[in-house]
Formats: C-alpha cells, structure tokens, sequence
C-alpha cells in the first residue's frame, strides 16, 4: 500500500519536485540524490505514520533537508552556507503541492540544451521529466545500463561545469531553443513508433505527455501546439498500422474505422489553431503533412510534395529530401525523385527508409536486378517484424 502510494506520486510528481530541488540547489545531481534519499526515508516514515495530507509537499521538505545534508557533509562546507540558509528556509515552509512552484518548463530547456549531445537530451528528458529508470532509458538506446549511467552523469556534470542556466530562455533565442525542446519530443516519439512495445516502455504516449506539458506550460506557442498536433494526428493511426497478414501499412491502405477520431479531430484543431496565429514554422509543416495523410481520400501528393519542400528550406537534412522525393513519386514525378535519392546515397546508406524507398523507386521504372539489392538492405535494416513482412512481400512481387 505505502509502496504503491509512493509509486504513484513519484510518477506523477517527480518532474515537478526535481524541477523545483534544481531550482533551489542549482544543482542536477545534489537534486536527483537528494529526491531519491527522500523518497526511501518515505517508505520508513510513512510506513510508521502513514501516508501524509500532502505526499509531494512531504516529500519537497524531505528533499530539501536531504540537500542541507549533502552539503554538511562536503568538505567545502564554508562554500555552501549561502545555500544551506536558503534551503534551510524552504524546508521550514511547509510547502503544499497547489503553492508548489512548477519549474518544468526551466527544466526541460535545461536537458534540451543545444550544449548537449542530441543522444544526452533525449536519455536526460526521459530520465527526468518522464521519469524512467537508467535502466528502463538504456533500453530505449540499446545500451548497457552502466554505460547510460555514466551518458547521465556526464550530461549532468556538464550542466553543472558549463554553468547552463536553469531558465527559460529570452525572447530573442526562444525561437532555436524550443525547436530544439520540441525536435527532442519528436525523436522520442519516432523511436517509440519505430520500436513499439518491444522495449516495455511506450515512448509515443511519453512523447506525448511531454507535449501536453510544453502546452501547458507554454500556452500560445504556435510551433508547441503543432507539435502536440502531429503526434496526435499520427498516433490516431496507430491501431490500423499493420495489416492481418502482419505487414505494415500506409495510411492509404489503413482501415479507418481503427482510426482515433478523437485524436484526430484533436489534433486538427490543434493544427488550425497554431496556423492562425499566423507564425509559420517547421512543426506546423511537418503537422500539415500528417493531416493531409488523415484526410479522406487519397493523399495530396502535390501538395504534400510542395509542404516538404517548403520544410526543407527549414530543415535541410537528407531525411527530408528523401522524404520530398518520395512525395514527388507519388505525385508523377518519378524520374527527378529517383534521382533525388540516387543522390543521397552517401548520406543516407544505413538508414532503411531510403533503402526502400530507392528499391520501390527502381522496381517502377521496371530495374528488378538494381531494386533487388535495394529491398533485401532494407529488409536487414528494418526495426520492427512488421516493416520486414510488408518490404519481403514487395521483394518477392519483384518480376
């Protein structure tokens, strides 16, 4: 009972209770120790006394006087004594979880700094807004769990050596760092989708809660309701994504009655609501593809072709241009897509998508012997069963 309790408001609350120790030690590590010790003396104490009125107020408080601790026992105690009255302070306030000041905001601009390695950003926003285990966030990367601890570590002591400010950034650099916040929430996402269940974590929903959070906490932002949108828009989808023969399937293919129609329609007025405000940005596009795939009908391949390419001017990547090429197929444009991606070869060589796309490209044009090779690197690159199933069918349609 006082386990599940503790459980329960550890995994709602424990983004916000280290967001606020961050804001008061000014210090990631000191704050994530500090929160663990609080929460192992919780189970003793409530465990005694029972649950308190207030468990995140209690466990605040706990946390705080473990900081104090921490710091009277660091051998540059006269360093700290600043810190400590502070603390000392807020420990004695009582806080109540309504009066709780919410720091998430500083906190995710802090683990998406662009100061961080991508791989850093993404294992330190699961970490600790999301709150995985090391564990459960070495997974997500493949990674030996000692290897991703010491990933965190580093991230952490660099927030720390770097002095990155726990803060939300100004109005003259808000722009490059949320797109950076919000490119982290994608990629969170994509590695759910690409992974599905397999690892024991659903990623797409951690994604999406983050994006929810950013909303939230960030109202009015055009760029943070489309991201919300396109998430929404693409996991309405989810449940028609592969086949009864186990094989992945386009949107195109999809039976539609599995479709989340609430999500969806979530996600559309999302996505009118973010267009209105009349601030473009790479989301927004990126949102405005997802809904063409959900409308009725088939696809808008032009007009997804002519998105892409407006993206591209935002986002200059090889993804991208694969992407425009595939929509230029789509839309009639065959030969200038084929040799778009004919010239990503060196750029995009390990990465699937392009392998299939460019094995689907020369099957069209009627080169079996070329888009052979092409399907069976894509089929070894394939991260999910179901990707496998539905490109070795396209392999043996091969004439």
């Amino acid at each position: 009972m006082i386990e599940a309790t503790l459980g329960r408001v550890m995994q709602d609350d424990r983004g916000r209770l280290l967001a606020a120790l961050i804001a008061r030690t000014g210090d990631f590590q000191r704050a994530e120790d500090a929160l663990q010790e609080a929460a192992a003396s919780a189970l003793v104490h409530w465990g005694r006394a029972g649950v308190p009125a207030s468990p995140t107020g209690w466990l605040l408080r706990a946390a705080l006087r473990k900081a104090i601790d921490g710091y009277r026992r660091d051998t540059t105690l006269s360093r700290h004594r600043d810190a400590i009255a502070v603390l000392a302070e807020e420990e004695a306030a009582d806080p109540d979880p309504q009066t709780i000041p919410d720091d998430r905001l500083r906190l995710i601009f802090t683990c998406c700094h662009p100061a961080l390695e991508e791989k850093s950003r993404i294992a330190l926003t699961l970490r600790s807004l999301c709150g995985l285990t090391t564990a459960q966030v070495a997974a997500v990367f493949l990674d030996a769990e000692p290897t991703m601890g010491q990933r965190l570590s580093r991230a952490k002591a660099k927030i720390a050596a770097a002095r990155i400010p726990f803060t939300v950034p100004g109005a003259e650099d808000l722009p490059d760092r949320l797109n950076s916040v919000l490119t982290v929430v994608y990629l969170i996402y994509t590695a759910g989708y690409a992974q599905g269940p397999q690892i024991g974590i659903d990623l797409c929903t951690e994604a999406i809660f983050l994006a929810r959070l950013l909303l939230q906490l960030a109202p009015d932002q055009p760029e943070v309701e489309a991201a919300l949108a396109l998430l929404l828009l693409t996991q309405a989808r989810a449940a028609a994504r592969i086949g009864p023969d186990g094989q992945s399937l386009p949107p195109i293919r999809q039976d539609r009655s599995l479709w989340n129609r609430a999500a969806l329609d979530e996600g559309l007025a999302l996505l009118d609501r973010a267009i209105s405000r009349r601030a473009p940005g790479p989301f927004q596009l990126k949102a405005a593809i997802a809904a063409l795939h959900s409308a009725d009908g088939p696809p808008d391949w032009p007009q997804i072709a002519a998105l892409y390419a407006r993206l591209h001017d935002y986002e200059p990547t090889p993804v991208i241009a694969l992407n425009h090429a595939v929509a230029l197929a789509e839309s009639g444009q065959l030969a200038q897509a084929l040799a778009q991606v004919q010239a990503l070869g060196a750029q995009l060589d390990g990465y699937q998508p392009f392998h299939a796309a460019r094995a689907d490209f020369l099957a069209r044009i009627g080169d079996s012997a070329s888009a052979r090779p092409e399907y069976l690197r894509a089929i070894a690159l394939a991260g999910s069963e179901a990707d496998r199933s539905f490109l070795q069918a396209r392999l043996s349609a091969l004439k």
